[in-house]
């Protein structure tokens, strides 16, 4: 057996209600002063006010930051990063982009490195303040990775990965995703799922830690994102979706995605689709692009999504490959390209955007060509 490291966040607190031991955390580490980073979806959602109130009540002085905005641009993440100078701890509340701008911004608190030397892997020199994740979607998993990604340009994205940027604790409330539409829903699922396959067949750092999660994860998916999809208030539903979701998220920040990913990243970027929905459209044409060199995990996949998949390796692989597309039907996710405005015209540029994802590509089980990333980006269309 290979030697291998995994890494995850060190307190994770699951179940309804679960935001309600937030002060306490808080007191425990000393903070009084936090800056709350969050968007004005939540605000507007009504999921802010409870926790502000919470912590307030508890003599805690908070500010929130609710300028975070889809893919977040490098000046935003600044200017919250300034805005939590003078604090003693940081809490995200939301989906990715908060998350993972608390993250940067717990980190940029210090001053002691700026963000432009961050990017990359293991690039983070600076200590961090306190800090506590809290999701408000299932299907990210930022609450238990060492990720951040930050819009860098008009179509690109940079990422910061560091065991820096491992939150002190998580806490997954399913409450808190009672609301959410049936589209978000969805999206957000299915990006779960694909970071549990992505972290199961990955070329680099796969382990027995990270396989066991993801499939775990994919089982819980495979249920549980279907049934929020139709009852969006079945708290058994949502919080299965949130358990799979964070499930993963500890399987890929261990064991990274790839290509599903790579191709995404584009999509985001000139189009401004959100990540889930990028992943959803790429995702069948690149798990056939794979199957040369996947199929033995993608059959072993079969069992936790499609677990009447008989026959060869191969059939239970396409098993697999088809459940996968029935899944993604069945919760109302549109299927081509074109369906957004995405002229065939831009398939060359995307393609090219797609091949600078190498952080992500060197982990795909079968070696993509600026060919074969337009060939996919053409059967997507």
């Amino acid at each position: 057996m290979k030697p291998f490291t995994f890494q995850t966040v060190p307190d994770i607190r699951f179940g309804v209600g679960a935001t309600a031991t937030l002060p306490d955390m808080l007191r425990g580490r000393g903070a009084k002063r936090v800056l709350l980073v969050t968007d004005k979806g939540i605000r507007g959602a009504g999921l802010l006010a409870p926790v502000e109130e919470a912590l307030s009540g508890a003599g805690l002085s908070v500010t929130v930051f609710d300028e975070v905005v889809a893919d977040p641009p490098e000046d935003m993440v600044l200017r919250c990063g300034e805005a939590a100078k003078d604090k003693d701890a940081v809490i995200g509340l939301g989906g990715g982009s908060p998350l993972d701008t608390a993250k940067l911004a717990a980190l940029l608190a210090k001053g002691q490195q700026p963000l432009s030397e961050m990017y990359g892997v293991d690039q983070v020199r600076a200590e961090r303040l306190p800090l506590i994740l809290i999701p408000t979607t299932a299907g990210t998993g930022s609450e238990v990775t060492p990720i951040a990604i930050v819009t860098t340009g008009e179509t690109t994205k940079s990422g910061v990965v560091s065991p820096a940027l491992y939150a002190d604790a998580a806490l997954l409330d399913p409450a808190l995703t009672r609301g959410l539409p049936a589209e978000v829903t969805a999206a957000t699922g299915v990006d779960a799922m694909v970071h549990a396959i992505e972290a199961y067949t990955t070329a680099h750092k796969k382990n027995p830690v990270s396989d066991a999660l993801a499939r775990e994860a994919l089982r819980l998916l495979s249920v549980h994102v279907r049934g929020a999809f139709e009852d969006g208030n079945n708290d058994d539903h949502r919080g299965g979706a949130m358990l799979g979701a964070m499930l993963a998220g500890q399987a890929f920040a261990n064991a990274p995605v790839a290509a599903v990913h790579a191709l995404a990243y584009p999509l985001g970027g000139r189009f401004h689709l959100p990540h889930g929905l990028t992943n959803s459209l790429v995702l069948p044409h690149v798990l056939r692009f794979n199957l040369p060199a996947a199929a033995p995990l993608y059959a072993e996949l079969a069992e936790d999504v499609a677990g009447h998949a008989e026959g060869s390796v191969e059939a239970r692989a396409e098993a697999f490959v088809g459940a996968m597309e029935d899944i993604c039907e069945a919760v109302g996710m549109r299927r081509r390209l074109r369906e957004f405005g995405i002229s065939h015209n831009h398939l060359p540029d995307l393609a090219e955007d797609a091949m600078l994802q190498t952080r992500l590509l060197q982990n795909n089980p079968r070696e993509v060509t600026l060919e074969d990333a337009r060939g996919i980006y053409e059967r997507a269309w």
